[in-house]
């Protein structure tokens, strides 16, 4: 075999789970390959060029915390930033960003690029070399053999890929791409379960025949916060807006007389299908009540008049979309580039996974992404990030890479997944995490940057602004906790703001307990705190004040995640055989015979398995 085609881990597929996937192996110091079809279209954001949003936000806070590229290159391909619900609490405050599409694939294809240890190659694979239950390598359309030690299949929409617009079906897994054959008769030929998911794509529109004086202006946020949380990453592009627009019943009335041709409806397509993001043939079903939905334009880039309807996603001919968009208003003259499509294609029960996101067939076999049956970017980047660490920790030693519900959107993201399975394409949203005021955007950096260079991915530079951050929020917390503000110093403010005047003298953290209060307005009025707002940055601040203000609700969280941690650490032997245990109920043995759990924290959370069930096994565990 010849040298070049050896490596410690390969990784089959450059969408945004697997160059976050085979950036971490190389970085890690693996020797790493990154299969891809195209090379040109490296990370390439296939539906909306926006990242982040709600939960998916805090999971490229997560991303980047560990160390991972996402949020860099986010950052760097700006065209507007937003932080959501900042009206809410803490806990619910989200990043988003519209990107630059053709500046996000130049800055990925850099970051790949200058990575050491990481080498690239265009080709399909079609087939993985598999020896004694252990995969040693892949076989690629030009009848290359690629050995490895680790392999990475993140696939994303292209395995058996099949696209429809009305009754046109064309093959392929993404618009002029073609689909990849083999991997799924191979699996399944070796006991893997599969199915099929179904996604879809709004059209794309031209600028120039968009008439934004009929729509309303939605500008970004002009502030500090950003995704990545080093400090020599900035926004470098022209900042965009976005325009809302709506449907109405016209739209709808042109819709629904397509409805026999739409694939959704005519049977064309059976697979399951998203529930958060649908179409909107969909829609104008399911809410058939409503005379409007809400459309957003998002910009594909600076340079670019291309424009993606957000909301308008269709298989329906291409005939009657743009009938319905000449319906809507500021789009009577719209000009498609291209119409909407949905798309089907292969993806494998992740309950046949580890934690690690290894199979549980195949040693040294990783999946990660929509192989798994999650939708969006940031899930898929989580994914690969934490299989890329495994591949690497696999090959050369190391424990195992994982991360708990208490620590982060990409441990619940991954824990739902190989606990429950999925009955429709994953997301994540900020429901799905018990305790959420934990697993906030602005912590991610101090619940997993620590562990995350230990294990040999985040690098020093990370970890010291890291420890600065932590080091200055304690002295600012301090300063706050000791320093007195006195009876009568600020009472007329107080009274100003609609807030009782002090009876008696306090502490300035005590102040910022009142809802009415921030650091920076109680800074007005206090010389020696805004003095000290002067020397602090802004992060250091915010953390500082959520720290104080929700001090309660944490330590309430941290108590009911050390509860959980207490089911986690007892630990169900993977010989036990559960189907000899006839105290169990019927449901609870053949779920746990197939997903065998690590920890009875595991099987308590798989559904069907009841709390007597889990009495049961803390019994037989000596519990």
């Amino acid at each position: 075999m010849n040298k070049e085609f050896t490596y410690d881990v390969i990784v089959v597929g450059a969408g945004h789970a697997g160059c976050e996937a085979a950036s971490a192996a190389a970085r890690m110091g693996s020797k790493t390959l990154l299969i891809t079809m195209d090379m040109n279209k490296i990370a390439q954001m296939s539906c909306n060029p926006a990242v982040g949003g709600i939960a998916k936000g805090q999971i490229v806070r997560e991303i980047d915390a560990l160390g991972g590229q996402m949020g860099i290159v986010t950052d760097r391909s700006a065209i507007q930033f937003r932080m959501l619900n900042q009206s809410k609490g803490p806990a619910m405050w989200s990043p988003r960003s519209q990107s630059d599409r053709k500046r996000f694939i130049e800055e990925w294809i850099k970051v790949l690029s200058h990575t050491d240890n990481l080498y690239l190659w265009q080709d399909i694979v079609t087939s993985l070399i598999i020896k004694d239950n252990k995969v040693c390598g892949v076989r690629t359309m030009l009848g290359i053999e690629m050995k490895a030690q680790a392999v990475v299949l993140t696939n994303g929409t292209f395995l058996n890929g099949l696209m429809h617009c009305g009754k046109t079906q064309v093959k392929g897994g993404r618009i002029s791409e073609p689909a990849s054959y083999g991997i799924t008769e191979q699996l399944v030929s070796l006991g893997f379960k599969a199915d099929r998911m179904k996604t879809g794509t709004p059209a794309r529109i031209d600028a120039r025949s968009i008439r934004f004086d009929q729509m309303i202006r939605q500008d970004g946020d002009n502030g500090w916060h950003q995704f990545s949380y080093l400090r020599d990453v900035h926004r470098e592009l022209k900042q965009m807006p976005c325009w809302i627009t709506y449907t109405n019943p016209k739209t709808h009335e042109t819709l629904r007389a397509g409805l026999a041709d739409s694939p959704l409806f005519n049977g064309q397509i059976q697979s399951i299908g998203p529930r958060y993001c649908p179409s909107i043939e969909t829609k104008i079903v399911t809410f058939a009540d409503k005379e409007a939905h809400q459309l957003f334009l998002e910009p594909e880039g600076v340079d670019s008049n291309e424009y993606y309807v957000n909301g308008f996603s269709s298989s329906l001919p291409w005939q009657v979309q743009l009938a319905g968009l000449k319906t809507i208003k500021g789009l009577e003259d719209v000009v498609l580039y291209r119409p909407g499509y949905a798309i089907e294609y292969d993806f494998f029960d992740p309950t046949q996974l580890y934690h690690t996101l290894e199979t549980k067939q195949i040693k040294n076999l990783f999946f990660a992404g929509q192989i798994n049956g999650t939708t969006g970017y940031e899930e898929a980047a989580g994914q690969g990030l934490v299989a890329g660490m495994n591949a690497h920790l696999n090959v050369h030693g190391g424990s195992p890479f994982t991360m708990s519900r208490d620590e982060s959107y990409i441990g619940v993201l991954i824990d739902d997944l190989v606990n429950k399975g999925v009955d429709e394409p994953y997301r994540m949203f900020t429901s799905r995490a018990e305790y959420r005021i934990l697993l906030r955007q602005d912590n991610a950096d101090e619940r997993l940057t620590k562990r995350s260079y230990e294990t040999g991915l985040a690098d020093r530079k990370r970890y010291d602004l890291l420890c600065k951050k932590q080091a200055d929020c304690a002295d600012f917390i301090a300063f706050m906790q000791q320093t007195s503000v006195h009876k009568g110093q600020i009472d007329g403010w107080l009274e100003s703001i609609g807030s009782n005047a002090l009876h008696e003298g306090c502490k300035i953290a005590e102040l910022i307990l009142r809802p009415q209060i921030s650091i920076k307005t109680l800074a007005e009025v206090l010389p020696e705190l805004k003095a000290k707002i002067d020397n602090t940055t802004d992060e250091v601040v915010e953390s500082c004040e959520i720290q104080i203000k929700y001090a309660g609700y944490i330590k309430r969280e941290q108590t009911e995640a050390a509860k959980l941690q207490r089911l986690d650490q007892i630990r169900i032997p993977d010989t036990f055989n559960y189907s000899e245990v006839q105290s169990l109920s019927t449901e609870a043995r053949q779920k746990l015979s197939r997903i065998k759990p690590k920890s009875i924290g595991e099987a308590q959370r798989i559904p069907g398995v009841s709390p007597n069930d889990i009495s049961v096994l803390l019994v037989l565990m000596g519990r």
